[in-house]
């Protein structure tokens, strides 16, 4: 999800899509342990994703 799509979604949805995407990143992690997942990359970018929500909401919590 790019910054710009972000930037465009309520506080609400945030909270929402955070939440979502935090389980589905340990949702990947758990099938990584168990055996290697055909896409590595994914890891990087869900959490690079939860970092950019989390992010997002701390700023609008500062502002």
């Amino acid at each position: 999800m790019k910054q710009a799509e972000i930037t465009k979604l309520s506080t609400a949805d945030l909270q929402e899509k955070l939440s979502e995407t935090k389980r589905s990143y340990a949702d990947l992690k758990m099938a990584h342990a168990i055996s290697p997942l055909e896409n590595p990359i994914q890891l990087r970018t869900v959490r690079r994703t939860v970092a950019r929500l989390a992010t997002e909401l701390t700023k609008r919590e500062l502002q």
